[in-house]
């Protein structure tokens, strides 16, 4: 059969525009491919080239209020390998097993895994300098070096409960350094190389380097200063009386920023492994409850003072040395009682029977209102983790007995940091706030200021009134009362002493007692809190008073003096007892010469320098008090006059 011409045309035509038509969709799909599809073709086929050689950043460091670093970062190298680049892998971990120190076997195994990049862990991990230059010098193909860093704290066990620590990737493990993780630690870095299937370097592709972010820098509310000196008196508390343990925290009443706090037994936060997880997993000022003892009278007086259920200077109570409360016999520290007293003496005393009576005046609900407003039962919020609740008396157990024993600090469990917050309400006015440890977040690079940690008001517990009735009671305990080894001439302490026996399986233990004091200063404007609570010291008499107290007067003296408060005027005279030693006043010796010297001082002694005939300074200043028998410092010139006798 013959076909037409026409038909042939046709049918190139058709042929014609079909292939036409592929080659079109060809060309379409390409151009697609090579420019709208191009680049992240690019990228998946680097990335499956790609090695990285990770750069850490660097932790954001922990600086005190003043700009003191607490924990910093050291430069420690680690090495890296690439499995594929390595060309013999027996002879790469007989050289790198000798310089790292690790059996060549062990080496061998990580080198050649089936894996783009491998960690030498842990032997490779946070190398020294020194070892990191042995081991580039040994000039291995595969073998890498990157930038890393390690925590530093440069005070060692210094505020160590408090910072804790980082681990070996520089995670946040225990302390702030866990509760502020994210803020702390940064972004990685990296250096990506190319490498074709069989691990070799691609030279025609350049390294792309992305820097690492570092993470911000925390300013703390703590003062170093105010640190020191509790840590230096914890340790002097620690050989002298060899207790169960420590607790202490001194507080800004009047902003709930902590100024310091430890505990002991402490460990240094490098080498927190040598000692057991109890002790550096307890953050004791939070962590820890236990009956608080006399202390807690604070909040049955505050709450007594507020509901006008008793006048301190005219109101009377007749101690006979125990109370009788629904046939419990409840009896006072001293052997035979107090006798008639004011109520201000009842406090000063830490008179038992007399805070069973205000606790019956107040009532089961009035006085437990008081104790929760005040924080008791629950956390106060503190930017620590582990924070204890301590426990109270569900209200269905409350009878005549609970109520008692509550109102002078017995059967209740509390938290060192809920008693520090509680009582700084009752002395700044009757504001309870939150307490805070961290201050401010900084750029490290511009030294901005991200975001800053302000007071915060919970609510108002009492009045202003009734507050100043607290300071006034409260100073006269040291002045007067129990709290005498706490006086400091010229700053006004207020303070309480505590002292509770210690339960064990439901029982109070025999001669094992928790003895306490918080105190607070100045007086008419309390500037500083201190909480202090001795765990079973040994060699002594297990008082409050005796023990504590005498700790948390020099923790407040060198404070008060490092915090540049000055002195004040208008405290209550401090009423002598044996053993103390009488005050004398320094008098003026400027302008005085050495037989006039000689004349002027009889119960006090003198250290004279400098020559010439003439006081131009001395030491201590005129007007301060000093104890019987202590040196006066004098610096002499001008010249000598001859003896007209």
């Amino acid at each position: 059969m013959r076909v037409s011409h026409v038909t042939v045309r046709r049918r190139l035509t058709v042929v014609l525009l079909v292939g036409i038509l592929l080659f079109a969709i060809i060309d379409l799909r390409l151009g697609y491919v090579q420019f709208a599809l191009g680049n992240m073709l690019t990228d998946r086929a680097k990335d499956s080239w790609s090695r990285n050689i990770p750069f850490e950043p660097e932790r954001g460091e922990i600086l005190d209020r003043n700009g003191v670093p607490l924990a910093t970062n050291m430069s420690a190298p680690s090495v890296l390998v690439v499995p594929r680049q390595i060309q013999d892998p027996n002879q790469t971990a007989e050289k790198l097993a000798a310089a790292l120190n690790m059996p060549k076997e062990k080496l061998y195994k990580q080198i050649t895994k089936n894996s783009s990049m491998e960690r030498i862990n842990p032997e490779g991990r946070k190398i020294s300098h020194e070892k990191a230059k042995e081991v580039r010098a040994l000039g291995l193909k595969g073998v890498y070096i990157a930038e890393d860093s390690k925590r530093h704290y440069p005070f060692g066990s210094y505020l160590s409960h408090v910072l804790g620590f980082a681990g070996i990737d520089n995670q946040g493990l225990m302390g702030l350094e866990l509760f502020y993780d994210k803020q702390l630690k940064g972004q990685k870095g990296h250096v990506q190389f190319y490498s074709d299937a069989k691990g070799r370097r691609m030279p025609d592709i350049p390294d792309d380097y992305v820097a690492p972010v570092d993470g911000l820098d925390l300013r703390l509310t703590i003062d170093s200063k105010v640190q020191t000196i509790m840590e230096n008196q914890l340790d002097l508390a620690y050989e002298q009386y060899n207790p169960d343990g420590i607790i202490a925290i001194a507080m800004d009443p009047n902003t709930g920023e902590i100024l310091a706090m430890s505990s002991r037994p402490d460990f240094d936060p490098a080498e927190f492994q040598k000692v057991p997880p109890e002790i550096y997993n307890r953050n004791l000022p939070v962590w820890s409850t236990y009956e608080p003892g006399s202390t807690f009278k604070i909040i049955t007086l505050a709450a007594a003072l507020e509901e006008n259920k008793v006048n301190l200077t005219k109101d009377t109570f007749h101690d006979g040395g125990a109370a009788e409360v629904a046939g419990a016999r409840l009896r006072c520290w001293k052997r035979g009682g107090h006798g008639h007293q004011t109520f201000l003496e009842v406090v000063q005393n830490s008179c038992n029977p007399g805070f069973v009576e205000l606790g019956q005046r107040l009532g089961t609900d009035t006085l437990f209102d008081y104790i929760k407003s005040f924080g008791f039962g629950e956390k106060t919020g503190i930017d620590l983790q582990g924070e204890g609740k301590g426990i109270l008396f569900k209200p269905e157990n409350i009878g005549p007995v609970e109520l008692a024993t509550t109102a002078f600090g017995q059967g209740v469990s509390v938290t060192p940091i809920q008693q520090v917050t509680a009582v700084s309400a009752a002395i700044n006015g009757g504001i309870l706030y939150t307490p805070y440890i961290a201050k401010e977040f900084i750029d490290p690079v511009s030294g901005d200021v991200v975001s800053r940690n302000t007071p915060v008001e919970k609510r108002r517990v009492i009045s202003e009134e009734t507050s100043n009735q607290v300071r006034y009671a409260l100073e006269s305990v040291v002045a007067q009362g129990t709290g005498r080894n706490a006086f400091v001439e010229g700053y006004r302490v207020g303070g309480k002493t505590g002292t509770a026996q210690k339960v064990q399986n439901g029982r109070y233990m025999e001669n094992n007692h928790i003895v306490s004091f918080i105190g607070f200063a100045p007086a008419d404007d309390p500037q500083i809190v201190v909480y202090l609570a001795i765990d079973n010291p040994k060699g002594t008499v297990q008082f409050g008073g005796v023990v504590a107290a005498p700790v948390v007067g020099n923790i407040m003296e060198e404070s008060l003096s490092a915090l540049g408060v000055e002195k004040r005027k208008g405290q209550i005279e401090k009423e002598l007892q044996w053993p103390d030693v009488p005050l004398v006043e320094v008098p003026n010796l400027k302008g005085m010469s050495r037989k006039e010297l000689i004349q002027q001082l009889v119960t006090l002694k003198l250290d004279i320098s400098g020559e010439g005939d003439t006081v131009v300074e001395q030491a201590p200043k005129p007007g301060t008090k000093v104890k019987e028998g202590s040196t006066i410092r004098v610096y002499m010139s001008g010249s000598d006059k001859s003896d007209e006798d």
